[in-house]
């Protein structure tokens, strides 16, 4: 029987809110498949099973904080019985006392007798659509006092809107929300994690080149873009400088990744940023790599990504795209050890075969985890950078 628990969706998560189900009691699913959707600070992930099987209970509340490792929900693996009791505690039950009990000495009775008022029972939870909840929480309605009209009772928008007071609390606002959680994050890292930095400037001429001509004749949607390049010279870059991929925690030391799953720094629509990773990238060709950053920014800024993309990094790429400062330092993720941080292309001029000629160069700076490296190996790692963006036809 396998417990589905809150997953931690990164080193500042500490409760999510379920917000919805993808699945139901009796039906089957498989390692990897997407069951729930979870809203934190950084938006709603879709959360993916870890155990193939049945589902056999839904044991946790809907639009409820919920702290990291709450049980969500139970698994059962294929042919196995279902538990004979219940399988999840009910929130009003008191544990027996494990001590015998000691006889009291026999007291008159009052001469009033006193009625006990009963125990405060809990307001029940009723069902509500995702929009209905995130409107209530905006006009600060309590969804306990309102009437469904939805399929079985369920509160939809509407509902919501009638039982709107007449005036609604402000809305709260999720960027600032995110930007208390990215502080949060960003704090404990710079805190914990002895950074060091390297930096160095890169002719990027020969791979803009190579990127004009190979787009010539592509329609928009088939066009490689310079942070596709970047990408790839940092996955194969970190395939061979092993101590800038993987994982750093206190009780293990550090973990070095067999994949490099490239975590993509990407800003969202009015604020917050997140970064998710590809997953393998060493295996993916150009033209994947590329499709898989489109897939992952439009998900991101729809809201839509899974919990696996946020948590399976092993070195983040920050890019400030063809336009910006010239250069940037980033700050680690956690349990992270390297950020490859790369400034916007500049043209400057530049000495080639003694020669002064324009050219267009960006500034690479490597945040590395001084625990786990030093500069010698950051160094070999920029080296390798370098190379490979030099040849950007064979990337």
């Amino acid at each position: 029987m396998g417990v589905f628990t809150m997953p931690s969706l990164g080193s500042d998560m500490e409760s999510g809110r379920l917000v919805e189900w993808l699945v139901a009691p009796g039906d089957r699913v498989n390692r990897g498949d997407v069951i729930a959707v979870v809203e934190t600070q950084k938006g709603a992930i879709e959360i993916e099973s870890f155990d193939a099987g049945i589902v056999h209970e839904l044991t946790a509340p809907m639009n409820e904080d919920l702290p990291v490792g709450t049980p969500l929900a139970v698994i059962l693996a294929e042919g196995e019985e279902p538990p004979a009791g219940p399988t999840a505690p009910t929130a009003t039950a008191e544990p027996a006392p494990e001590t015998e009990p000691v006889a009291e000495p026999e007291r008159p009775a009052p001469a009033v007798p006193v009625a006990a008022s009963p125990p405060a029972q809990p307001d029940a939870i009723r069902p509500a659509s995702p929009a209905a909840r995130k409107r209530a929480g905006e006009l600060g309605v309590d969804l306990t006092g309102v009437s469904g009209t939805g399929p079985g009772g369920a509160i939809v928008l509407a509902d919501v809107e009638r039982a709107a007071p007449t005036a609604p609390r402000p809305a709260p606002n999720p960027v600032e929300e995110m930007r208390k959680a990215i502080a949060a994050a960003m704090t404990r890292a710079k805190r914990t994690i002895p950074h060091y930095y390297l930096s160095e400037t890169l002719d990027v001429d020969p791979a803009m080149r190579f990127l004009e001509e190979r787009n010539a004749d592509k329609p928009p949607t088939e066009r490689v873009l310079l942070g596709a390049l970047f990408v790839r010279a940092t996955v194969l870059a970190a395939a061979k400088v092993k101590e800038m991929n993987g994982h750093y925690t206190e009780e293990s030391g550090f973990a070095p990744s067999k994949e490099v799953n490239p975590g993509v720094a990407i800003a969202l629509r009015g604020g917050g940023l997140v970064a998710p990773a590809l997953a393998d990238a060493v295996n993916m060709t150009l033209d994947e790599t590329m499709s898989g950053m489109r897939d992952l920014v439009s998900r991101a800024r729809a809201g839509r990504l899974r919990a696996s993309e946020m948590t399976r990094g092993t070195i983040t790429i920050s890019s400030l795209g063809e336009t910006g400062a010239e250069a940037m330092t980033g700050v680690i993720f956690p349990p992270q050890v390297a950020l490859v941080g790369l400034g916007a292309p500049h043209l400057r001029p530049w000495i080639v075969d003694g020669a002064i000629v324009p050219r267009h160069v960006v500034t690479l700076t490597l945040s590395a985890d001084h625990r786990v490296s030093d500069g010698r190996r950051a160094a070999r790692f920029i080296s390798e950078f370098e190379t490979a963006l030099k040849t950007p036809e064979a990337l």
